[in-house]
């Protein structure tokens, strides 16, 4: 029998949970290509990017010493929003306000900050900002940055307001913008950028033996497994032969055909996310021997081993009999893979974070720093404890909140860039980190962290506390510990709320003649349905209450008490 491949789940290689999921109710795993299934090794995929960048931004007019221009990976990282008006890098907060803004390479001072945001805040949905979002953005990031500083610093040309001008030219921040746009489009659909990758695949593409171990896995366990990718067929059909070339599988050598198609039951190219959610394009089948999609729109049944474009996703889960939540999506991309998919079809939703492993590991290398954060606000928060509305005392904290500002500071300066982390500065949260929980069921570093677990395991969420409900939790636990006669001397600062044993809580409800107690049990046992992965936990329990009238109105609550 071959060696078991090791399941350790260290950090860095563990699946988080935002919602409960249950991988026994997913049919169907779908993997976006590019980030997802094809990991491209950083810093080499970004400093090719760049240099394409710049010898495309040249041939359209811009100086040609931009050409010496080299990526710098301790600057980017994704997630910001880039103001085109006034040509800033701004991170922002889960409600819009600005933690943080860079003019070029330059952190901006908070008062002038104040003087261009006077709220400090932005709408996500205003045209004026882009958000860099994706991983491909990344040298995007840095790109614009490195625009904004060079012009801003050029003798020959005069910073305003918007800008710079140069005689009687205005070159504004919003046109770098929409050149570097239009350039990154033309590096990507052009070819030139994928060329060059599958030139020097070993240079560029991580090839990790764990890929086709883990896609037989998913469909020996019974599960379909879909490609859905924006990358053309002839990329796809070069990459993933790469990939999946050392084929685990001896039957399906010398089978004939393509050995990676092997690996998934339906595969889409050109699919255009996240124009695929909505209206989406024509469906048509690609001609393997040409490379090319076939003349006409595809009418047939979707077929294992074959190969289409394009197309919609309501029309695909229809071909392949998908409803919603059976389907697990993994893909990086936050709005094109994830959102989209979340909140037009329902789909479960794994995001693939690959800055997630260096995270981790400031997380756990730092955490004196999130310590001396957390005591410097906890002292903070004890300066105004005895104070109410009769104190005309006004007490001086800006010794606390310079301290917070320092350690927060010091946090972000531990991240390998200058940006800091995508999740969070210092206790605040970004806004890209708030996407991330609300519209990704799952994530992890990789889509291979799934090989860790069996199919068929619950990925628990734990209980998220509103801050009213951890206000009393300390409160909560003094009290279990006076009646238990635990010294609170030492016990914990903090815990969770008592938790009723499994055991207990998954027993038929004690019988009892009080419509109110009868109530409380059908409502205890209602509540799983609140996570649809309970659900069948909830029926089973709530078919011992078939007698019961939910509709009657509670017990008059003086009465009872009398």
């Amino acid at each position: 029998m071959a060696a078991k491949m090791s399941t350790s789940r260290v950090a860095k290689s563990r699946v988080f949970v935002n919602r409960s999921l249950n991988m026994q109710k997913i049919n169907f795993f779908g993997f976006d290509m590019d980030y997802t299934l094809a990991e491209y090794k950083s810093p080499e995929y970004e400093e090719l990017t760049v240099q394409l960048l710049m010898e495309r931004l040249v041939a359209i007019g811009y100086p040609q010493d931009l050409k010496e221009l080299k990526y710098d990976s301790s600057f980017p990282c994704r997630g910001m929003f880039f103001d085109k008006e006034y040509g800033n890098l701004l991170k922002v907060d889960q409600f819009g306000n600005i933690l943080s803004c860079y003019h070029g390479f330059e952190l901006v001072p908070s008062g002038k900050v104040r003087e261009l945001y006077p709220n400090k805040t932005v709408q996500a949905s205003d045209q004026r900002y882009f958000i860099l979002n994706s991983l491909f953005n990344v040298p995007e990031t840095y790109v614009i940055a490195a625009l904004v500083d060079y012009f801003d610093r050029h003798e020959d040309y005069h910073r305003v307001l918007r800008g710079v001008e140069c005689g009687n030219i205005l070159l504004s921040y919003n046109s770098m913008h929409q050149d570097l746009r239009a350039a990154m489009d033309w590096v990507h659909m052009k070819g030139t950028i994928k060329q060059h990758t599958l030139e020097d695949l070993e240079k560029y593409v991580i090839k990790d033996p764990r890929l086709p171990v883990l896609l037989k896995r998913m469909r020996m366990h019974g599960r379909k497994v879909f490609l859905l990718t924006n990358s053309d067929y002839h990329y796809t059909d070069n990459l993933l032969a790469y990939l999946l070339s050392e084929d685990p599988d001896p039957e399906q050598a010398g089978t004939g055909g393509k050995v990676w198609i092997k690996y998934f039951d339906y595969v889409v190219v050109d699919a255009q996310k996240p124009l695929y959610f909505e209206g989406g394009t024509t469906l048509r089948q690609i001609d393997e021997t040409t490379g090319m999609p076939r003349m006409g729109v595809f009418k047939g049944k979707i077929e294992t081993g074959s190969v289409y474009s394009g197309g919609n996703s309501e029309n695909f889960c229809e071909m392949i009999g998908a409803v919603g939540e059976d389907v697990l999506y993994i893909g990086d991309h936050i709005f094109g893979d994830i959102l989209k998919s979340k909140k037009q079809h329902g789909w479960r939703t794994y995001l693939v974070v690959r800055e997630l492993e260096e995270d981790l590991g400031v997380l756990t290398h730092e955490r004196d720093l999130y310590k001396q954060l957390a005591a410097v606000e906890d002292e903070l928060e004890e300066v105004f404890g005895n104070l109410d509305s009769d104190d005309t005392t006004c007490p001086n904290i800006q010794i606390y909140l310079r301290n917070m500002k320092e350690l927060v500071l010091a946090i972000d300066r531990t991240h390998s860039t200058t940006l800091g982390s995508i999740f969070r500065s210092g206790t605040r949260q970004t806004f890209f980190a708030m996407q991330a929980m609300r519209y990704a069921d799952l994530y992890a570093t990789s889509c291979l962290s799934l090989i860790n677990y069996p199919f068929s395991y619950f990925f628990r969420a734990k209980s998220q506390l509103m801050p009213h409900e951890s206000s009393v939790e300390h409160e909560m636990q003094e009290a279990t510990a006076t009646s238990a006669g635990v010294d609170k001397a030492s016990s914990p600062t903090r815990c969770s709320p008592p938790r009723m044993p499994l055991s207990a809580r998954f027993t038929s409800p004690p019988p009892s003649s009080s419509p109110n107690s009868r109530k409380t049990e059908l409502l205890r046992y209602q509540s799983f349905t609140h996570d649809e992965d309970d659900e069948g936990i909830a029926m089973a329990k709530l078919s011992t209450l078939d007698e019961f009238d939910a509709n009657a109105p509670l017990a008059d609550s003086a009465s009872q008490s009398s």
